[in-house]
């Protein structure tokens, strides 16, 4: 999370001529109802809360968790309801994804203790106990690690995309065998500060986002070109800079939702898959004890069915949930598509 630094929006006159200005495109931001939240991380009066994501317990999903960073001290698992189940010191993690592997829960984190050299670190979530495992910490590149999502192809190994914050990204087939090791199979480049990022399976694209400039995307195989095609600009109205956590609502083989967290108004713009064209966008308001967002970093979507969330979960991080620490609130994805008035 950065200051906001909005561009000073001019129209510029050469000699006697006039140049005409455009006005402004009608945007509407409809309002959506926090339904949960998780509890404060244990680090107050810091920007300590950054990414969640959600494992969904396919025999009882009432029994599913929710992993979420503290990017001052570790990664925290909560229930459903939001209660803090266990927590597991791991430093200056920052964006945390998961996978199912065969029988395993496979956790990873981008790891930032080390500025000058891009880690992630990798865990197994114990389902049953609510817990995390470390299996190692896994050298990628030079750097310093900030956001992490992962992907797992059809017949591709588990792969890690580390967005630097230098732009750079790398992306690295893991081997979570006898001797845990991450090998970088290719390299890509953002030219400015970038972080959040996701992996759509069933398409095999990679969403990029560069804070100060948009939404960029990639084929996410180690074949595939190097080369962004850009999806969205951060123009000051849809996605307002900076542009931070990404991800994506999954309906059917091609379609749903790309979500981007529009950090700098606090508020979250909608992209319609496969053709990317722009759906609406909307924020998160207070519902009676829960509160609701403000200048979010990391945002999570399952549009599987669970308890009291029939059609899915949109979560977003809360930069200010005073007068406790940050924490993550939870959406009905059902409500964001009605007030969206998405089919």
């Amino acid at each position: 999370m950065r200051a906001l630094a909005l561009p000073a929006l001019a129209v510029l006159l050469s000699g006697c001529a006039t140049v005409a200005a455009t006005a402004p495109v009608a945007v509407v931001t409809v309002d959506v109802p926090a339904t949960g939240q998780t509890a404060a991380v244990a680090t107050a009066n810091a920007d300590a809360a950054d990414d969640p994501a959600i494992w969904r317990d396919p025999r009882a999903p009432g029994r599913s968790l929710i992993i979420g960073t503290d990017k001052k001290a570790g990664l925290n698992v909560y229930g459903l309801d939001g209660t803090l189940k266990s927590s597991v010191p791991a430093g200056r993690v920052n964006n945390v994804d998961l996978r199912q592997v065969g029988s395993r829960v496979i956790v990873v984190a981008s790891d930032r203790n080390d500025n000058a050299n891009g880690k992630i670190a990798v865990f197994e979530l114990d389902t049953v106990a609510a817990a995390l495992k470390p299996i190692g910490i896994l050298p990628v590149g030079p750097g310093e690690a900030y956001g992490l999502c992962l992907s797992q192809l059809r017949g591709s190994p588990l792969t890690a995309f580390l967005v630097m914050k230098s732009g750079d990204i790398y992306q690295a087939e893991l081997d979570l065998g006898t001797a845990p090791a991450a090998k970088v199979v290719r390299k890509m480049k953002l030219a400015t500060q970038s972080e959040g990022c996701v992996v759509d399976d069933r398409t095999a694209t990679l969403y990029v986002a560069e804070e100060d400039v948009g939404i960029w995307r990639f084929g996410a195989r180690p074949s595939d070109p190097v080369e962004p095609t850009a999806v969205a600009k951060t123009d000051g109205q849809r996605l307002v800079m900076d542009a931070e956590g990404l991800a994506i609502a999954k309906e059917g083989t091609r379609g749903g939702y790309l979500v981007g967290s529009s950090q700098g108004d606090s508020a979250y713009a909608v992209w319609r898959l496969p053709d990317l064209s722009y759906a609406g966008r909307f924020r998160i308001v207070p519902n009676g004890a829960i509160g609701g967002t403000s200048e979010t970093d990391g945002i999570e979507i399952s549009t599987a069915s669970f308890p009291g969330y029939e059609s899915g979960i949109f979560m977003a991080q809360d930069g200010d949930n005073s007068p406790a620490a940050q924490n993550f609130k939870l959406v009905r994805w059902a409500d964001v598509k009605k007030a969206l008035k998405l089919r």
